[in-house]
């Protein structure tokens, strides 16, 4: 995930001013399954965002396909977690001054390789960028999707292609989630299609610590929060908990801190290991 913001209650406060009434989450229900969601696919195993990380996965016993969204210059969604193509591809430059076309020349899965050689295989070498689209048409309407909204403030109208792609493939909204670090945008898609759940995703840079204004501003439009795992504390799960809002922690790749955020009591955890969680959840 892309750290960038920091949640203000004065952020939360203007985007309420514009929201209306969103989701309450039963979180503190016993015996509450541990969402395990398979981070940019099994990235810890596959180049990240590609069809065969997410295919491993749904495998590897992955709850949900994280989704980042980035948007072409050409208006299309498209699966990547950086703003620019550089790091996952042999492009180069922004997103947002790439068509479609030229995006999808480039190779998504060679880099992974050479990063990772212990893990290479050949059949990740010109792996292909995918369009929300295609991973919609890929694994259909019934599967967990959970998608962010990555720099909506870069890409005007990524809320509304999203929504337009939702139902366009018929998505079930029982299990979709998305997530973003913005206020904004998750104010947006409320007003577009309150059904929608969302998950307010949190960045800090010391302990972590939230009031009850921040959670009773988030509750008027969002089913849960994603912090940063390293910051936050056994106290600070049991406080969103109690006030009735999903907690998915990121990005959590030791079996041992898993075990301990399922002690605290944590609603699900973002991995790049989804196998590992599975174990844990197992008792392994």
């Amino acid at each position: 995930m892309k750290n960038r913001v920091k949640m203000t209650i004065g952020a939360l406060a203007l985007s309420l001013s514009v929201m209306g009434s969103g989701f309450a989450a039963d979180a503190s229900e016993k015996d509450k399954e541990i969402l395990n969601v398979a981070h940019r696919g099994a990235s810890g195993h596959a180049p990240e965002h590609t069809i065969k990380s997410y295919k491993m996965g749904e495998k590897m016993h992955g709850d949900y396909i994280e989704v980042d969204l980035q948007m072409t210059k050409d208006g299309h969604l498209i699966a990547m977690h950086d703003e620019t193509l550089d790091r996952t591809t042999n492009g180069t430059g922004q997103v947002k001054d790439h068509t479609l076309e030229e995006i999808k020349k480039l190779d998504a899965g060679s880099w992974f390789n050479e990063k990772y050689p212990e893990k290479a295989k050949p059949g990740y070498v010109g792996l292909k960028v995918p369009t929300l689209e295609e991973v919609f048409q890929k694994f259909g309407k019934n599967a967990n999707y959970y998608i962010e909204t990555k720099s909506p403030e870069v890409y005007p109208g990524m809320e509304e292609a999203l929504v337009s792609l939702v139902n366009k493939y018929g998505i079930n909204k029982d299990t979709l989630l998305v997530q973003s670090f913005s206020p904004a945008s998750l104010t947006k898609m409320n007003q577009i299609d309150p059904s929608v759940k969302l998950v307010q995703l949190m960045w800090y840079t010391s302990p972590a610590a939230i009031s009850d204004a921040e959670l009773e501003a988030i509750k008027k439009y969002a089913i849960g929060i994603g912090p940063n795992s390293s910051m936050i504390d056994q106290a600070y799960v049991q406080k969103t908990v109690q006030n009735g809002l999903e907690i998915h922690p990121y990005t959590v790749n030791e079996k041992e801190e898993m075990k301990k955020l399922i002690q605290w009591g944590v609603t699900g955890i973002f991995t790049n290991f989804p196998d590992l969680l599975h174990e844990v959840k197992k008792g392994r």
